[in-house]
């Protein structure tokens, strides 16, 4: 039986689940009643707007365009069983469930999404019914801007959800790069607050002088220079929230003017005495062991014990390594998107390097990896030979990665592309790929081995094995 658009609306306006539809934009084309009265903004207001305009939040499941004019969802075809909390006009506000699916022309183009918007807000934070598709593991299920289903991680999303459900500090922890703003903004974008600004602050990045003025403003005549009043990243956070990088790294004159804020949550601008309210939510991050630098009086006790009211530490990509093929899958769409390559996959020789490797730059060492490779490789696959050298050659892999530091990945680990990986270590390197490392180097023996990581007599061993005859005389 088919329907006309008439009635098909006609019963998707009777349905009590919120439906909605959008254009390859992202802007609402079909907004229902119950859609209204979740929100609280009426569909004749809406239409043709975006959809975080529309709920008045930031888009959950990669249901926003990003500043490249790019959709997440589409790539994805889905997104199920994603929880975050809508402001309505008149100030109130929603816990709702969404549930979208991307649509698709007859050509495989994007054509626009559907989804669904369900009412929560009657039900206790972990109380999420598990008849809602995708919702039985809502509560570790990923959030937003991060990648990964380890249970470190599933750990992680447990914990953020916990702090978006408060008002409390929170201080994340974790080495360099691995994502500690990405997960401040999760933690934001869940939040109550997330109607509000996010304000990113690194307190490394300036001197004392200068960092003061930047948190909390300056007037006029405070200071030579200040030919004008300075807005604060405190006020600009109003109703919003504060996220402190780098705080292990503040001066104590900065200490002791934080521990205010947190304390008595007033602040002064420098060179005024009046004291300003800080309507705000605080996020810290670090690198370092706070611990160690109070018990050596480098950082103030009392503050250190104000950040860490609610603690996430976030783990090493070494110790979550089922979690690369994912980050590799969504690094390949991203880098395709920047440099308009096709680069659908990675061979299952260069997969085995990348798991074997110890990222002691953790994920942004992984893009930066991917980004290297996206620069040589010329075909829809990366081979060994693009990554870079120190993930490809083992005498330099024992100098950047710490005994232990590599570890072999688990056979069950699916390769970029949906590809099962190959079981063998990174000597057995199929014919095509000697070949390339031979050919690049004038069929030199001893420079194709110093390219694959290997000994001369191990290239010389795989040639007899393979079949591989050189074009006349090798060189040694």
């Amino acid at each position: 039986m088919s329907l006309t658009r008439d009635e098909l609306e006609k019963i998707l306006e009777s349905v009590e689940c919120g439906i909605f539809t959008v254009d390859t934009g992202c802007r609402v084309t079909f907004w229902n009643r119950a859609a209204e009265r979740i929100t609280g903004r009426a569909g004749s207001g809406i239409a043709g707007r975006r959809l975080s305009e529309a709920l008045g939040s930031d888009c959950p499941g990669g249901l926003e365009m990003d500043e490249d004019g790019h959709c997440e969802l589409f790539e994805r075809g889905q997104a199920a069983g994603r929880e975050f909390r809508v402001l309505r006009p008149d100030g109130t506000e929603a816990r709702v469930l969404i549930n979208a699916r991307a649509l698709y022309d007859s050509r495989g183009r994007p054509a626009g999404a559907v989804g669904t918007l369900t009412d929560i807000s009657g039900l206790g934070a972990p109380a999420i019914p598990a008849q809602v598709p995708g919702a039985a593991q809502q509560e570790t299920a990923t959030v937003p801007g991060m990648i990964g289903t380890s249970e470190p991680m599933r750990q992680v999303y447990r914990l953020i959800r916990f702090a978006a459900d408060s008002e409390s500090t929170v201080l994340v922890t974790g080495e360099s790069g691995t994502g500690k703003e990405v997960a401040a903004k999760a933690i934001h974008s869940l939040s109550r607050r997330s109607g509000g600004p996010f304000v990113a602050v690194n307190c490394s990045a300036l001197p004392e002088s200068l960092l003061e003025s930047e948190l909390f403003g300056h007037v006029r005549g405070a200071f030579t220079g200040a030919v004008g009043d300075k807005v604060g990243r405190f006020e600009l956070a109003r109703h919003g929230t504060v996220f402190l990088d780098e705080i292990g790294d503040i001066s104590p004159l900065i200490q002791l003017k934080l521990l205010r804020v947190l304390q008595d949550r007033e602040y002064q601008r420098v060179g005024e005495s009046k004291s300003q309210k800080a309507d705000v939510r605080v996020i810290a991050a670090t690198n370092r062991d706070l611990f160690q630098l109070v018990r050596r009086g480098e950082f103030r006790e009392d503050l250190f014990f104000r950040l860490k009211v609610f603690p996430i530490a976030l783990p090493p990509l070494r110790e979550r390594k089922t979690d690369i093929p994912a980050l590799l899958d969504y690094f390949l769409g991203a880098f395709n998107r920047r440099t308009g390559k096709k680069v659908e996959r990675i061979h299952p020789e260069a997969m085995k390097l990348l798991l074997d490797y110890c990222w002691i730059g953790n994920v942004r060492e992984l893009e930066h990896a991917v980004e290297y490779a996206f620069v040589l490789c010329r075909s829809p696959e990366i081979g060994p030979f693009e990554l870079p050298q120190e993930i490809l050659r083992a005498e330099l892999r024992s100098r950047f990665c710490p005994p232990g530091g590599e570890r072999e990945a688990s056979g069950d680990i699916q390769a970029a592309g949906g590809r099962p990986l190959d079981s063998r270590g990174p000597e057995g390197f199929q014919r095509e790929q000697l070949l390339r490392a031979l050919e690049q180097t004038g069929w030199n023996r001893t420079a194709a081995a110093g390219l694959l990581g290997v000994s001369r007599v191990t290239v010389w061993n795989r040639m007899k094995k393979l079949g591989i005859a050189p074009p006349g005389k090798v060189k040694e």
